[in-house]
């Protein structure tokens, strides 16, 4: 009998839940107590969602982050928080965000860990922190806890923990050591965990070692066989889970590890399942990952029994079934879309449904393919549909593909020659300061919004507010003294559903929220179809806004390679093909930005980076196609228009080369919470163009100290000359307030009028 699973559940709730829970927790307006209710009350939610599996997992729950969660199990508690009054979960918050809830609005709050992207997705963790005084001990009550509420619901628990050598390759040395250095301890408290699972009636425990899909050398490699030689005589079974990817080169490692089960992502690997049958020992289960977790789209359930009932009868019951990954980078579920376009609606499957997906495969695998006769029809009429419908496919589309050319991707001038026009132009002092493009989106912002959509606004009361917005935006950075405003974007519910919106090829969900980081959820558009620009989205609103001020208005646009990378995109032709498509779309918009006489336009890519492939034989295949789509988008322009970009929260040391290919005149880049170590790259390539290292936190309430301003940006003036040097935040500002937003920017103006005055642009070269 085939077996099924799942490694993991959303944590959010079909309703957010969680991220309403936990804001109200920060703001002081429910105790501790309360959160944990919701919390428990959602897990137990969720373990009823997936009671029909054959195994659930427990442990896969997070009031903020998993990884974030497994450094305070394994007590790895950097040393700024470990000393501070409050309980375990004020730490918790105070590593996630800077500040407990406790701690008030004038504490002296401490640095919130650095925070990245969690493989290639859109998913953000807490980066472990290492240095020479780090020591493990375990601290697995709450653990065990979340593992004894599960055994109430299920009879077969599977707890599902982050694997050790993952979790040290995650993490950062901040004192330049070797992390492997730190592997025997990191083991000895592995072992006891598995021990004390043992004691709780575990038998099997889920051990997620994703690195093993990553390029690895002999040092990683033998730390892998090292924990699982060691940690074979635990008293569990072990099955070690891989996805995002194939495992290539470590296949044969993965195979040979002595462990009772491996999972194989049959998705992004589907090439290696039959070497992966040929080279596992047959005391093993495989588990194969045969639905995607990270997309929407329904499974074909005839494709899959295809390749799967050979499969199956060579393993038997040696054959589990689950997603490829966790199902945390899905909606919760399909049932809740009751708006959705009914033809599109048929196309699509949330985790519910895909959990429904596998129990069809594993009944149809038991049972025969009779048993599941009429489902299997419903299924092959939408996939059918799909590939069938006249919405997905436009002949106008594809022709536009086939007139790209090289000028399209060219600016005029090279970027010395735009600086001169473009400085002329502008007349910026140095070290000008901006923002990203979002101020905080208040309760009555959205409810504006909300009344309008549904109905309740008409149009004209709807723009009379939303200048109204515009109007305090301009008016409050027109007092702090900003040198190039932002509208504020109080139009827009999303930076990716906002274009989508209004673009062919685009379906939206009401409650198709994933979570991003913490209690920040966002919810992907569905690109179903070719995508094409209609009209004019954004002119009217930023022409509007530089009509209030003298001083230059950026455009705020999203990247095509950030539209892709943030939606649900379609499963039917190559990615590159959709991001071209996309490119075409929104260079229609840079455009239409200029003929309307805004100067300054920023095209944010800041899913650049997660798009790239895990291995980086692979990555100049990706940075080729989606550095040429952002350049299709951008250079059109004359030189005097000024081409912005943005990225944050990944690592972009690796990639500045390619990022310099973009041609952007400013880009500005997350390095606030990694203490400015983007910087390091410049050691070795010198960023030709202009750049704005962002030194204020914007996922963190803290505010900026001046000093600490003038620190980060005194760093970067040692490596980039400082004529070339923009001061702005990380990130966007909308979901902060307004009381936090206007002093940090007050303290960010300040530096920056220091530093004008005390490092001289012309000889910092």
């Amino acid at each position: 009998m085939v077996t099924t699973h799942n490694l993991g559940f959303p944590r959010i709730g079909r309703n957010r839940e969680l991220k309403f829970a936990l804001e109200k927790y920060w703001k002081g307006d429910i105790a501790e107590h309360a959160l944990l209710e919701i919390a428990a009350h959602l897990q137990t939610q969720h373990w009823q969602d997936q009671s029909r599996l054959d195994w659930i997992p427990a442990g896969d729950f997070s009031l903020y982050d998993h990884v974030l969660d497994t450094s305070f199990l394994l007590g790895n508690i950097p040393a700024r928080v470990s000393a501070l009054p409050g309980g375990a979960l004020d730490n918790y918050f105070r590593v996630a965000r800077g500040r407990s809830v406790s701690d008030g609005n004038d504490c002296a709050c401490v640095s919130a860990g650095e925070m990245t992207k969690w493989f290639d997705t859109n998913y953000h963790y807490i980066v472990p922190e290492f240095d020479a005084n780090t020591h493990f001990s375990l601290h697995a009550s709450r653990f065990l806890e979340q593992i004894r509420q599960a055994q109430q619901i299920h009879p077969r628990v599977k707890p599902v923990i982050l694997g050790p050598v993952t979790y040290l390759w995650l993490g950062k040395a901040k004192d330049g050591g070797d992390k492997l250095d730190l592997l025997d301890d990191l083991l000895d408290v592995y072992a006891q965990l598995l021990h004390e699972l043992k004691d709780a009636g575990i038998q099997w425990v889920q051990v997620d070692e994703p690195v093993l899909v990553m390029e690895l050398d002999q040092a990683w490699k033998h730390a892998l066989r090292k924990t699982y030689y060691q940690l074979q005589a635990a008293p569990v079974k072990l099955l070690l889970t891989t996805y995002f990817g194939q495992l290539q080169d470590n296949l044969q490692l993965a195979c040979e590890l002595p462990v009772a089960g491996l999972h194989l992502d049959a998705v992004s690997a589907h090439d290696e399942i039959a070497k992966v049958i040929d080279w596992l020992p047959v005391h093993k289960i495989l588990s194969l990952g045969v639905v995607n977790g990270r997309n929407v789209w329904k499974t074909d359930l005839t494709a899959a029994l295809d390749w799967l009932e050979p499969v199956h009868a060579r393993l038997q019951d040696r054959l589990w079934l689950a997603p490829s990954c966790s199902l945390l980078h899905a909606p919760v579920d399909l049932e809740s879309e009751q708006k959705l376009d009914r033809d599109i609606r048929s196309w699509l499957a949330f985790a519910v449904q895909k959990l429904d997906e596998i129990g069809l495969l594993a009944k149809a695998l038991n049972h025969g393919r009779g048993s599941v006769t009429e489902f299997l029809r419903e299924n092959s009429a939408a996939i059918t549909s799909r590939k069938q419908s006249k919405r997905v496919h436009k002949a106008s589309v594809k022709a536009r593909l086939q007139e790209i050319n090289d000028a399209m991707g060219t600016r005029q001038s090279p970027y010395r020659q735009r600086a001169i026009v473009q400085q002329k132009r502008f007349q910026l002092p140095p070290f000008p300061t901006t923002t990203i493009g979002s101020f905080p989106q208040t309760q009555q912002i959205r409810q504006t919004r909300r009344d309008y959509r549904e109905g309740r606004l008409p149009e004209s009361a709807y723009r009379q507010a939303m200048q109204q917005e515009i109007g305090y935006c301009v008016r409050e950075q027109e007092t702090l003294g900003l040198d190039v405003l932002v509208h504020g974007e109080p139009e827009r519910n999303d930076m990716v559903e906002y274009f989508g919106e209004q673009l062919e090829g685009y379906a939206f969900t009401q409650f198709g929220w994933v979570q991003s980081y913490g209690s920040r959820c966002v919810k992907p558009p569905v690109i179903y179809g070719d995508v094409a620009h209609v009209k004019a989205i954004t002119t009217e609103w930023i022409r509007y806004a530089q009509s209030l001020t003298s001083k230059p208005m950026k455009g705020m646009l999203t990247g095509p390679v950030t539209m892709l990378n943030w939606s649900f995109v379609r499963d039917d032709q190559p990615r590159r093909e959709t991001c071209l498509q996309l490119a075409l779309a929104i260079r229609d918009e840079v455009l239409a930005l200029e003929q309307a006489g805004i100067r300054m336009i920023q095209i944010d890519e800041a899913a650049l980076r997660e798009g790239l492939p895990l291995r980086k034989s692979q990555w100049n295949s990706y940075l080729d196609w989606a550095i040429r789509a952002f350049r299709i988008t951008a250079n059109g322009v004359k030189d005097e228009t000024q081409i912005h970009t943005h990225m944050c929260y990944s690592e972009f040391n690796d990639i500045m080369e390619a990022i310099a290919r973009m041609d952007a005149d400013v880009i500005t880049i997350e390095t606030s919470r990694s203490d400015m170590e983007l910087l390091d790259a410049f050691d070795r390539f010198q960023y030709p163009n202009e750049i704005g290292p962002g030194v204020y936190d914007i996922h963190s309430p803290n505010i900026p100290s001046v000093d600490s301003i003038i620190g980060l940006m005194e760093k970067a003036a040692q490596r980039i000359p400082a004529q070339r040097l923009w001061v702005n935040p990380d990130c966007g500002l909308k979901t902060r307030n307004w009381e936090e937003v206007k002093p940090a920017l007050r303290n960010m103006i300040a530096a920056s009028r220091y530093l004008a005055s005390h490092l001289n642009p012309a000889q910092a070269s």
